[in-house]
């Protein structure tokens, strides 16, 4: 009994040791059994997508992680979205592939830019003269119809232009031929209406010396002249002033 507590003390102390110590090594290499492997890889496969997810939030990095099964199936975790970051991964390897190579790129670039620009001037000319009916000796009869028709679509065009602006102006001065009628009716009524207050003016005026005769007349037949009652000689002024004195 004493050989055998001891035996499966020392068990146990062996499966304490052996759990603080931690699992031993695996070697990595394919696992053969279907059924482990599948389990292997869910377990491993969580463990990963979970470690990415951690390490997204714990340092602010940008993370995306893109798996495939053994049959095909995707698994896949990105903080933004797994476009943007293989986007920005594939500009991160282009710019350090291209570091030496950018100057001649932008100098190819404005030289097949420069080339489009020229081309488009010298056609921009040939159509001018073109339009002016210059240098026609080496244009086909094609091209001369087509030149005729894009003329007659301008000409239409200006011609449609230039009757709406005839039109606009023909209205712009009828409508202001309105406003100097209306304001010459205006003026013509202010002027009658100074005229007849004129006539008014001049007819009393003309009324106001005989109303002034009437009155005059008026006096003289109900009112003594004041002349009258002054007395007609001073004899009275060199009286004695204590005369008028009360006793």
């Amino acid at each position: 009994m004493a050989y055998q507590n001891k035996e499966m003390m020392s068990m146990e102390m062996d499966s304490l040791t052996q759990r603080k110590m931690g699992r031993g090594k695996i070697e990595i290499k394919r696992i053969e059994n279907t059924t482990n492997r599948q389990v292997t890889f869910c377990k491993r496969r969580n463990g990963l997508l979970k470690k990415a997810y951690e390490l997204s939030v714990l340092c602010d990095a940008e993370v995306a992680l893109i798996v495939f099964s053994s049959r095909g199936r995707l698994y896949e975790y990105a903080n933004q979205s797994v476009k943007s970051t293989i986007d920005r991964y594939k500009k991160a390897c282009s710019d350090s592939s291209s570091t030496g190579s950018v100057a001649v790129a932008n100098a190819q670039f404005y030289q097949q830019e420069s080339a489009k620009l020229r081309n488009q001037i010298e056609a921009t000319q040939k159509g001018i003269r073109d339009m002016l009916g210059e240098s026609l000796s080496s244009s086909s009869a094609r091209e001369l119809k087509n030149l005729e028709g894009k003329l007659e679509k301008a000409i239409s065009k200006i011609r449609t232009k230039k009757n709406e602006l005839l039109f606009q102006e023909i209205e712009y001065m009828q409508k202001r031929e309105v406003d100097l009628n209306n304001n010459n009716q205006l003026l013509r009524a202010k002027i009658a209406e100074n005229e007849r207050s004129q006539q008014n003016m001049n007819v009393m005026d003309e009324l106001m010396p005989q109303s002034q005769a009437q009155t005059q007349a008026f006096d003289t037949r109900n009112y003594f002249q004041v002349n009258a009652l002054q007395p007609a000689n001073h004899q009275y002024s060199h009286q004695d002033p204590m005369a008028l004195q009360l006793v």
